[in-house]
């Protein structure tokens, strides 16, 4: 295989929910909010090797739209280690050329958490060798909503006509527009659902589900789900004769 067919069996954008910290924590009898903690340290290497392998786009699901119902302790610890993350990876992009991002609903942040991600965002805006996306307080649904009450705005200040709007105009309304749509999400922890986590962008992606909780997750069953991406037959709805007559043909 050429570097250039290797490539091109490698996913451009990657998305992981990062499930399994807290049943990491009761696991080793850690106290209770330590297992975060483990797995803020994993996303280090994780990061660094999609990086190595040419990998476009990292979204990793940090704390969505239900986690606000979570404990108040725990809510409170997964916005100081957010905080912790975003001052400890800074140096990290700028070492790399890896612009950061954040999306999700920033109304019930902090004054202070809001200021320090957008310091973050616009420092790292112009590195190019791939983008880190963070989803904080982020649900799939309200990221549609969102899409919907903006295009409803641009339609009553005659910016776009109800007829312009099609699968295409409304997707440069979501969240990460510019970036691939997903094509592997990852979910660890042993859970088999996509907890309203990037609806829209993940509409064809493959998806890989592991028992591995998130602080024991490795870059080597990284590369094992790059291994079964590689082998998945992608067909976005044609049938398989087409999609092997489309790849002699290229």
């Amino acid at each position: 295989m050429t570097p250039s067919e290797e490539t091109s069996r490698l996913p451009k954008h990657v998305a992981i929910i990062m499930d399994g910290n807290n049943r990491f924590a009761k696991k080793n009898q850690m106290q209770k909010g330590e297992g975060h903690r483990s797995g803020k340290d994993i996303l280090d290497p994780i990061v660094e090797h999609c990086r190595q392998t040419g990998i476009q786009a990292l979204t990793v699901f940090a704390f969505s739209s239900e986690n606000w119902n979570r404990p108040q302790f725990e809510v409170e610890l997964l916005m100081k280690l957010l905080e912790e993350t975003i001052h400890e990876q800074l140096s990290r992009m700028e070492k790399f050329n890896i612009a950061l991002r954040f999306i999700g609903d920033r109304s019930r942040l902090s004054p202070e958490l809001r200021a320090l991600m957008l310091h973050a965002e616009e420092r790292t805006a112009k590195f190019t060798s791939m983008t880190l996306t963070i989803a904080v307080s982020y649900g799939g649904m309200w990221d549609m909503a969102q899409a919907a009450k903006q295009i409803a705005a641009d339609v009553q200040a005659n910016k776009l006509t109800l007829d312009a709007i099609d699968v295409d105009v409304f997707g440069q309304y979501v969240s990460m527009s510019d970036l691939p749509a997903v094509d592997l999400l990852i979910r660890t922890g042993g859970d088999f659902r996509l907890s309203n986590f990037l609806l829209w962008q993940a509409a064809y992606a493959e998806l890989y589900f592991t028992q591995t909780l998130w602080p024991e997750f490795t870059v080597e069953e990284l590369e094992d789900a790059f291994a079964v991406f590689a082998g998945r037959e992608r067909r976005f709805g044609k049938t398989s004769e087409q999609i092997q007559q489309a790849t002699l043909e290229n």
